[in-house]
């Protein structure tokens, strides 16, 4: 919980004004951001209890049968509802089942203005209940507790199996307060498993927790459920550096004037696949060739996983986006240091021989990019500030 906001003292000087009203912003900010995360993990666990009760004692339950979920998901977009699609819809189910206890932190107030589907008590035997009964199982975490985690962090924990195992990180994540990509990273790196075999557990721990910053304000604003259940736009800015944005900035426009069918669709396109969320810089429709062409940019050198990483987008983009008449997409990779470009076009599984030769003259030469690139890059970091030079560090010798 945020410390309670700093009283001012009577007679303030302009420093210390300054100082009072940026601590009283991110005091308030802080507790914004986790009042609208708690309204989230609320929000889709009372879905999930929603569907549980429909499922077990729904009169018409059989008439959609195993397509529950995903007609759920198109009727609830059909009805303005973001969101929530049938991955989401299966997490809420399994965020119900197996944090029965969040049911106690709503009040009676708040539970009284809900739709009666609710049912007085879990239709299905209280998880908590189960585990109390089973000396073998851990302890259940508090309401309270639960809900400081986002439901980024419930969406990694529920997709942990072995009960031990998710509440070893549930403790860790309240101790430690990682961010959700830290988390992953701890889960990913076997600590668990490393602890349980090191002889010196504690140690183990204090590593991790080291090795990882808190999670900021920014981390919590940003994540992509919230923006969606806020109903905000996820900008590029969020995503971008300074020198990403204004290179993608001149390089969007740089295409649209070259009068070669370009037509802009996307920017920082969000595709997620399972429980991880990846961007697509820029994506735009050719209206001659009648696919969609999409950019990669790297402010670094071309990496053998950057055409790995097309590759994919290229392969979600033809299961998810492409409507009838389309031909398959196509990826440009836009990787540049200081010292040269590298252009790369991703044309597999474009087997059409005829169509290959048409985007190969309707598309800017790879040459015409590069160029474009370099120019631009060099215009760009000249304009932009230097960096602050870093500060020596003092070496103290050993007497």
């Amino acid at each position: 919980m945020p410390k309670s906001i700093t009283q001012p003292t009577r007679r303030m000087n302009y420093s210390s004004l300054v100082k009072a009203i940026n601590a009283a912003t991110t005091q308030l900010q802080s507790r914004a951001a986790a009042a609208v995360n708690q309204a989230l993990v609320l929000r889709n666990w009372l879905v999930g209890a929603y569907i549980v009760e429909y499922e077990q004692a729904g009169k018409d339950r059989a008439k959609y049968g195993a397509k529950l979920l995903e007609k759920l998901a198109i009727d609830l977009r059909a009805k303005g509802v973001i969101g929530l699609h049938e991955r989401m819809l299966r997490n809420c189910r399994l965020a119900y089942l197996a944090y029965p206890q969040i049911r106690r932190s709503l009040t009676a107030e708040f539970e009284g203005r809900l739709p009666t589907l609710l049912p007085e008590t879990p239709i299905r035997l209280s998880l908590t209940a189960e585990l109390e009964k089973d000396a073998a199982q851990p302890t259940p975490l508090p309401p309270r507790d639960v809900l400081q985690f986002s439901w980024t962090k419930l969406v990694e924990l529920l997709a942990i199996d072995d009960p031990w195992k998710r509440a070893f990180f549930e403790n860790e994540c309240l101790k430690a307060n990682w961010s959700v990509r830290q988390l992953q990273r701890q889960i990913g790196s076997l600590l668990y498993e490393r602890t349980g075999l090191s002889t010196n557990k504690k140690a183990v721990i204090e590593r991790a927790r080291r090795q990882e910053p808190q999670e900021t304000i920014a981390d919590l604003i940003r994540d992509p459920y919230v923006l969606e259940f806020a109903g905000l736009a996820q900008r590029p800015e969020y995503i971008e550096s300074d020198l990403e944005t204004a290179l993608l900035n001149h390089l969007q426009t740089f295409l649209l004037e070259l009068g070669e069918g370009f037509c802009f669709e996307a920017r920082q396109k969000r595709i997620t696949v399972g429980r991880q969320h990846d961007y697509i810089d820029l994506v735009f429709y050719h209206r001659h060739l009648r696919c969609h062409v999409i950019i990669d940019l790297k402010i670094r050198p071309f990496k053998h996983s950057d055409a790995g990483q097309m590759n994919f987008y290229l392969n979600w983009w033809k299961a998810n986006e492409m409507a009838e008449g389309d031909q398959p997409p196509i990826g440009i990779i836009l990787c540049s240091d200081r010292e040269n470009v590298v252009v790369e076009y991703a044309t597999a599984g474009l087997d059409n021989k005829l169509f290959v030769s048409r985007y190969l003259t309707a598309l800017p030469s790879a040459e015409k990019l590069r160029v474009f690139l370099e120019a631009d890059r060099d215009r760009i970091e000249s304009l932009m500030p230097a960096p602050a030079p870093a500060k020596k560090k003092t070496i103290r010798k050993k007497t």
